[in-house]
C-alpha cells in the first residue's frame, strides 16, 4: 500500500473538536495503530451494490491529512457484508495518535475524472434487472464522514464504517446521466463500543391478521418486512426519508427465513452501546418520499458493548 501525506487547511469542525479536547487534540510524537473495515446496514430491492474504493484519508485535528492509496482498488459488493460481517479497508496502519475530525473514502465511478479505464467501476444491480449493471454516480468521487474519533497511543484501535445502502442509493429522476446517485449515509463506530440485536418476527401471524382486517394495509407482495432501529427509548417509529431532517432510523433490517422453518429472524449489528426503540413493518419503504408505514411490535432494547441482546418476539404476546 502506498501512503502519502498532504497538507490541507484545518476545518472549523476540526478546530472545534480540538478546542473541546484541549490543545490541538494530537499527541505530539506518539502514534497508534488503526484498522478500518466497512459493513452494510441491510437493504431491499437491490441484489448487488458494488463500490470500488481506491483509497482513504484521515484528518487529525490540528494536523495534516494522512492519505492511503490502495495498491489495487478494493471492489466490494456491500450487500455481502451484513449482519455483523465487515470487509477490511486498511489493517494495522500506524498513524499519529490523538483526536481526528474527518474521514474520506475515495471511490471510482463511471462518471469520475479518472482516465484509467482499467479501474473497476461502482455499480448497482436490481431485482427486476438481474443481468444489467446500473451506473452509479457520486459528486467528486469522494465520500466524506465528518465527526470526531480518537486514535489511542501505543495500541490498536479498530473501527467500522457502516455504509447504509438503503439510505444512500437514490433515483435521480432524470437529473443525472447515471441510473442512480450515491448520497452516502455513513456511521463510524469503534468496535469496542458496539453490540448487536437479534430477534424473531412471526410473519405468518402478522400477515394473517392484516388480511383479515380491511382497515389495515396488507403486507407488500414477496416482501417479508423489516425491523427499524431508532436511537433512544420510546421513539416514535417513522419511515426512511432521505429528504427529511426529522427522526430517521439508524437502520432498517430486512427479516429472512434462513432456516426455512417459518420463523423470520434479523440481526442489527455495529450499534453503539445505549437505548434503542425497534419496530416492524411489512410494507415497502420508498426512501425518497414521506410515507406513513404501519408499524407494530414496538419495544425498547438496551444494547451493551461487545454483546448480543435478544429482543422480544414480534408481534409481542398479548
Amino acid at each position: 500500500m502506498k501512503r502519502s501525506i498532504q497538507l490541507f487547511t484545518v476545518s472549523a469542525l476540526a478546530a472545534g473538536i480540538a478546542a473541546c479536547g484541549g490543545g490541538d487534540g494530537t499527541s505530539t510524537g506518539s502514534t497508534g495503530t488503526v484498522s478500518f473495515g466497512i459493513t452494510d446496514a441491510p437493504t431491499t430491492n437491490l441484489t448487488n451494490v458494488t463500490i470500488s474504493f481506491t483509497g482513504m484519508a484521515l484528518k487529525p485535528a490540528g494536523g495534516d491529512w494522512v492519505e492511503f492509496t490502495f495498491d489495487e482498488p478494493k471492489s466490494l459488493n456491500l450487500l455481502e457484508y451484513q449482519g455483523g460481517l465487515s470487509a477490511p479497508l486498511i489493517t494495522d496502519e500506524e498513524v499519529p495518535a490523538g483526536q481526528y475530525s474527518e474521514l474520506r473514502l475515495n471511490i471510482n465511478v463511471e462518471d469520475s475524472d479518472t482516465d484509467d479505464d482499467s479501474l473497476p467501476d461502482s455499480f448497482v444491480i436490481t431485482e427486476d434487472a438481474p443481468d444489467e449493471q446500473k451506473t452509479l454516480a457520486v459528486p467528486s468521487s469522494v465520500l466524506k464522514l465528518k465527526g470526531g474519533f480518537l486514535v489511542a497511543a501505543d495500541t490498536t484501535t479498530d473501527f467500522t464504517i457502516d455504509f447504509d445502502v438503503k439510505k444512500s442509493i437514490v433515483d435521480p429522476q432524470g437529473q443525472s446521466l447515471a441510473n442512480y446517485l450515491l448520497k452516502p449515509s455513513l456511521r463510524l463506530v469503534n468496535n469496542l463500543q458496539v453490540g448487536s440485536i437479534n430477534g424473531e418476527v412471526d410473519y405468518t401471524t402478522i400477515n394473517s391478521a392484516r388480511l383479515a382486517d380491511d382497515q389495515r394495509p396488507d403486507c407488500a407482495d414477496n416482501y417479508k418486512g423489516a425491523v427499524y432501529i431508532f436511537e433512544g427509548a420510546d421513539a416514535e417509529p417513522t419511515d426512511i426519508n432521505v429528504n427529511s431532517e426529522g427522526l430517521q432510523p439508524v437502520m432498517a433490517v430486512p427479516v429472512s427465513d434462513r432456516d426455512n422453518d417459518g420463523m423470520y429472524t434479523y440481526t442489527a449489528a455495529f450499534l453503539p452501546e445505549g437505548d434503542y426503540t425497534i419496530s416492524y413493518s411489512c410494507q415497502l419503504d420508498n426512501n425518497e418520499t414521506a410515507e406513513e408505514l404501519d408499524f407494530q411490535g414496538t419495544q425498547n432494547v438496551e444494547v451493551i458493548a461487545d454483546s448480543t441482546v435478544q429482543a422480544g418476539p414480534i408481534p409481542l404476546p398479548q
